[in-house]
This record gives structure tokens, sequence and C-alpha cells, in this order.
């Protein structure tokens, strides 16, 4: 028999290998591996990324058409498996929210300048705080970046290959998360944002919507990579002592 692309190796109970064709959703083996990747899922904390999904599966496997398939499985239940960028999590149905709100920890607001900044930031990034500060039209509080960073939702993603080397700034998986946005490309447009009380009147006039960049984990052409020394002077990584 000819080998083919779709036919996915497995090993029997009795150690010897097999072949099982996947013509089609409903073989056996593309029922199993969906198994196995609602395993992986169910069982992390954190959204599963498809590169890791690629390494725990049997080689050869489409992520996307499994994974696709498995959400279609959970679309009417009460709990629903949603695409975060390249992640893969289980959420709440939305139509449910309202059975966890007695257990919900009450989060502190972020205050209107924070909520501008965030939004200033997902939507221009790479974005360094000067630039932030010329889109808002004023200066930047230090204390908000630092809030925004301990959220979880702000990173710092390299440095402008400008004089002074600032710091740019994008969003992280985790605000994809919190927001229920797949990718960056779903974030919703000035109007709505202002509807939502995410912009103020007061933003400047010539304030515009670009678009988010397809990969935001990738750097630009302007950017470098951030170094050890780097994440020494900003605080994010513990000088090495002689001896260690």
């Amino acid at each position: 028999m000819t080998e083919s692309s779709n036919v996915i190796p497995f090993v029997a109970e009795d150690e010897r290998t097999s072949s099982v064709e996947r013509p089609g959703p409903s073989s056996m083996a593309f029922a199993e591996v969906k198994r196995m990747a609602e395993a992986l899922v169910f069982a992390s904390a954190t959204p599963v990324s498809s590169k890791m999904l690629s390494d725990r599966l049997p080689d050869g496997v489409d992520i996307r058409a499994v994974m696709e398939d498995l959400r279609k499985d959970y679309e009417k239940r009460g709990v629903n498996l949603v695409r975060v960028e390249e992640s893969w999590a289980f959420r709440t149905a939305g139509d449910l929210a309202f059975l966890m709100s007695r257990d919900a920890v009450q989060q502190r607001k972020l205050s209107r300048a924070a909520l501008e900044m965030l939004a200033v930031i997902a939507y221009h990034q790479p974005v360094t705080r000067a630039e932030i500060e010329e889109i808002r039209g004023v200066e930047t509080s230090k204390g908000t970046l630092d809030l925004l960073l301990e959220t979880g939702w702000v990173r710092m993603r390299g440095r402008r290959r400008t004089p002074g080397r600032p710091v740019t700034y994008g969003t992280t998986t985790e605000f994809l998360d919190h927001f229920g946005l797949e990718e960056l490309r779903d974030l919703p447009g000035i109007e709505e944002l202002k509807g939502a009380g995410l912009l103020s009147s007061r933003m400047p006039s010539n304030f515009s919507v670009p678009q988010p960049p397809a990969d935001p984990e990738t750097l630009t052409d302007d950017e470098d990579p951030l170094t050890d020394i780097d994440l020494e002077e900003l605080g994010l990584l513990t000088p090495r002592v002689e001896g260690d």
C-alpha cells in the first residue's frame, strides 16, 4: 500500500505499531486525537498553544482541523472551547456567566487614563511611552504603565532603533483571553470603544484606529529584542552574581 500523508501512526495495546487512515472527522483515529487534545486543554490552567498541541499529539495531525471540530462539539455546552490567538482554552459559556458572579473576585477597576493607555497600546503596538503620550496628548504616568504591566495585559516587546533606544510595548495573550478576543484584529472600532467607555471625548481629533498587527509576537524591522542587560536594567531579570 502506498503511504499517504493522511495516515496517522498509533501504538496498539500489544505495542505493535499500526496505521489508521483518517478519511474524515468520523474516523476512529480522528476521534481519538480529539480526545487527546481535549484532555490537554482541560488539564491546563492557561491557554494551550497550537505548537504545544502539535508537540504532544501524533505526527501529521492537522491541529486546526482537530480543534475546530472539537470547538463545534462544545458550542452548545456549559463550557465552550475558545481560540485565543494561536492558543486554545475552555471558558464558561457567555450566557451562563451570571452563575459565577457570586464567586467572582472583585477586581479594582482601571482608571480612565489606564484604559486609554491600554487602548493606545493595543491598536498602535509596538509603541513607546513617548508615542503613547503624543497620541493621548497628555503625559503618561509611570504608575499607570506599571499597573498595566502588573495586570499581565501589557508587556515590554523590545527597543526601538532610534536615539535613546526607547522600550516598545505591546499586548499579551492574557489581554486577548480576558477580553474574549481570538486575535488583535477582532478589536472593536473607535465608535465601539467610545460607546463602551474605553475612550473619552477628549481624545485628540486626529486620533485614529490603525490595523493591529497580524502577528504581535514578531518584532518589527525597527525593533531590537531585549537583551539580558536590558532585562536587568528594567528589573525583569535578577542580576547574575559572580560565582553563580
